[in-house]
C-alpha cells in the first residue's frame, strides 16, 4: 500500500504512463543489453535520482524496497563466486575429495557485475511503479493490446494480496495479544489457524466480490475511467535526450573499454 500512496502522491503522477513506461523500460534495456559496469552504474545513479526527486519517497523507504532484491541476489549469486579446479589456484582454494574449490578472481568481476546490473534494472522497475499507479501501468498494457484476461487477473491479484495481506497481520496481532506464539508448538498450531482463516476469508471474498460484480452487468470484462495527459515535445525531447546520452555512455565504454 505504501508503494500506490508513493505513486498517487508522485510530482509526475499525471504524465504521460506512454512516456514513463518508455523510458524505464529503455533505460532497463540498455542496462540487460551491454552488461557493464559503466552504464549500469550511471543507470541506477540516475533512476535513485530521479525516484527520491519525483516519488516522493525519501532515502529510508527506498533503502528498504532495496533490500529485498538485493538479499535475494546475494543469495542467488554467492554459490556462481565457486569453480572446481584439479590444482590449487585464484585467490581462495581449499581442498575437497579429489578437487579444489577454487574463488577466481574473474569470478569475483562476473560476479560483481552481474549484480549491478540486476540492481540497476530493478531501479528502473522502482521508478516506473513509484511514479505510476497501477491503473495508469494497466491502461498501457491494454493498449499495447495484452489480453484482457491477463490485465483482470493481475488487477484482481494486485488488490488482494493487499487485502489479505492486512488480514494476516490483523489475526497475527490478535493471535500474540492472546499469547499464542509463546513457543513453537503454539506458534505452529497458531500459523495453521492464521493461514486457514486467510484462506477462507479470500475464498468467501471472492465469492462477494463475484456477486457484486454480477450485479453490475458484469459480462467478463472489467471497465475503468481512462484519464492521462498526453506527453507534450518537450517531455518526448527530454527523454528520448537521456536515453541517447545512456546509449553514448554504453558504446563508449565497449569502444574505448572504459570499464569492464
Amino acid at each position: 500500500m505504501i508503494i500506490d500512496k508513493l505513486a498517487y502522491s508522485s510530482a509526475i503522477r499525471s504524465k504521460s504512463p506512454f512516456l514513463k513506461s518508455g523510458f524505464a523500460v529503455g533505460a532497463l534495456l540498455i542496462c540487460v543489453g551491454f552488461g557493464a559496469f559503466l552504464p549500469s552504474a550511471v543507470i541506477l545513479l540516475t533512476m535513485m535520482t530521479l525516484t527520491l526527486k519525483l516519488s516522493r519517497t525519501n532515502a529510508k523507504h527506498y533503502k528498504n524496497l532495496m533490500i529485498a532484491p538485493f538479499t535475494f541476489l546475494l543469495m542467488g549469486t554467492a554459490a556462481l563466486l565457486f569453480d572446481v579446479a584439479k590444482e590449487p589456484m585464484g585467490i581462495v582454494s581449499f581442498h575437497l575429495g579429489s578437487v579444489y574449490i577454487v574463488v577466481l578472481f574473474e569470478r569475483i568481476i562476473y560476479v560483481l557485475r552481474l549484480m549491478l546490473v540486476s540492481i540497476s534494472a530493478v531501479s528502473c522497475l522502482y521508478f516506473l511503479i513509484l511514479t505510476t499507479p497501477i491503473t495508469d501501468l494497466f491502461l498501457v498494457l491494454r493498449k499495447l493490446h495484452c489480453p484482457n484476461l491477463i490485465i483482470e487477473l493481475m488487477m484482481m491479484t494486485y488488490r488482494y494480496i493487499f487485502v489479505l495481506f492486512e488480514m494476516a497481520i490483523a489475526i497475527s496481532t490478535a493471535q500474540s495479544c492472546r499469547l499464542s506464539n509463546i513457543n513453537a508448538k503454539s506458534a505452529i498450531k497458531a500459523f495453521g489457524g492464521m493461514l486457514s482463516t486467510v484462506f477462507f476469508q479470500a475464498m468467501q471474498r471472492a465469492n462477494f466480490l463475484f456477486d457484486a460484480m454480477e450485479s453490475r452487468c458484469y459480462d467478463g470484462e472489467l471497465r475503468v475511467l481512462e484519464e492521462y495527459t498526453k506527453a507534450t515535445a518537450s517531455e518526448k525531447i527530454t527523454v528520448l535526450a537521456t536515453l541517447a546520452v545512456l546509449i553514448v555512455i554504453a558504446v563508449a565504454n565497449v569502444y574505448f573499454k572504459i570499464w569492464i
